[in-house]
């Protein structure tokens, strides 16, 4: 687990300093318009909405932002309509990355993504190149003084999820789900009154690639500016970077 969780941690507290709020606030309407193209405007029935109002919420997205978004997907206002393409490749040291984006232009996505990939180190694969790495599951974020492991472990399993990470060099538990079990994992979190920071379903890696040195360095960079595209809505991949990195 620790590549994911040091670059989602890392992410984590990035969010909550990115002077680049625009681009975060870009980032998430693309997301609440295509959750409520998919699967409507109500989020009590519509769980990939659900997750993208609550990153809209911790993002301190004004509410006009949020309800124009959703109008825009359920076809009430005029919007840009975005397509969902994954691309799969690899980054310096030969680890796999999966890149989720949304974009009204898939010609300008693919040149610039080639073009992030070649300027540090990396390339642009085939279709099934490396997706058969990584598994889709539920991932919750708990701060460890929210509540005691014993206690998290109980109700998160109980609530069906399947395993409770507790690294001691990081500040938070992690909890992974299936996909389905998500929810009902957030939910008994919430009855019990244990705050989550964050919770979403993720790309974990089965196995990981450890990097250092240069390799390190040059697979920072690159998850940055994967990150900073506006096209570019989540990026997974499978490294291990040393705690100085």
């Amino acid at each position: 687990m620790s590549g994911h969780s040091k670059w989602s941690q890392i992410k984590h507290k990035k969010a909550h300093t990115d002077a680049k709020r625009g681009k975060v606030f870009t980032k998430i309407v693309k997301e609440i318009a295509v959750a409520a193209r998919c699967g409507g405007g109500d989020p009590s029935g519509n769980p990939r909405l659900r997750t993208a109002l609550e990153k809209a919420k911790e993002a301190n997205m004004p509410s006009d932002n949020i309800k124009r978004a959703i109008m825009k997907g359920t076809g009430e206002l005029p919007g840009v309509s975005y397509e969902e393409i994954t691309y799969e490749g690899y980054g310096p040291g030969g680890v796999a990355l999966l890149i989720q984006s949304l974009t009204d232009n898939k010609n300008r996505t693919v040149s610039e993504i080639r073009h992030i990939l070649s300027k540090n180190n990396g390339n642009m694969g085939e279709a099934g190149c490396v997706s058969w790495m990584f598994e889709t599951k539920g991932y919750i974020l708990v701060d460890k003084k929210k509540s005691d492991e014993e206690t998290l472990i109980s109700l998160a399993l109980d609530a069906g999820a399947e395993d409770i990470v507790n690294d001691p060099e990081e500040d938070n538990y992690e909890i992974i789900t299936a996909p389905d079990a998500l929810e009902s994992t957030k939910e008994a979190l919430r009855k019990a009154g244990i705050d989550f920071s964050m919770a979403e379903v993720t790309m974990l890696p089965k196995n990981y690639v450890a990097l250092d040195g240069s390799a390190a360095e040059q697979m920072v960079r690159l998850m940055e500016a994967l990150e900073d595209n506006d096209d570019v809505q989540n990026v997974y991949s499978n490294f291990d970077l040393p705690d100085e990195a």
